[in-house]
């Protein structure tokens, strides 16, 4: 009986519970990945006020779509480096600010 039971189980997938959190991007400067800054709001243990509370979060973004001042969410995955034990789920919303220009790249002078 026991085997059987194991073969009902293989059969059917199963979705692992990984956190997602929602942040706003702090820097996009590094290949395929991103960091998030994440606030959270909670009661002071003593003194009841309510504090933010931020944390910093590096993720991996695959295909380097995600840009400074862009709200994503994030999901817990396997480390992927030292840092790295976040996934880029989505872009909730993507910021207004125009992208910057690498220093090194031609620009002609109005000249």
């Amino acid at each position: 009986m026991a085997d059987n039971n194991l073969s009902e189980t293989r059969g059917q997938e199963r979705k692992p519970n990984h956190k997602v959190l929602t942040g706003t991007v702090t820097s996009s400067k590094m290949q395929k990945t991103i960091v998030v800054e994440v606030t959270r709001k909670k009661a002071h243990p003593l003194y009841k006020r309510v504090i933010s509370i931020r944390k910093k979060f590096y993720a991996h973004d695959e295909k380097n779509e995600a840009h400074v001042g862009d709200v994503v969410a994030i999901e817990e995955s396997r480390p992927l480096s030292r840092l790295k034990r976040w996934t880029l789920k989505e872009i909730v919303r993507k910021t207004a600010l125009v992208p910057e220009i690498p220093a090194d790249a031609d620009v002609v002078a109005g000249r």
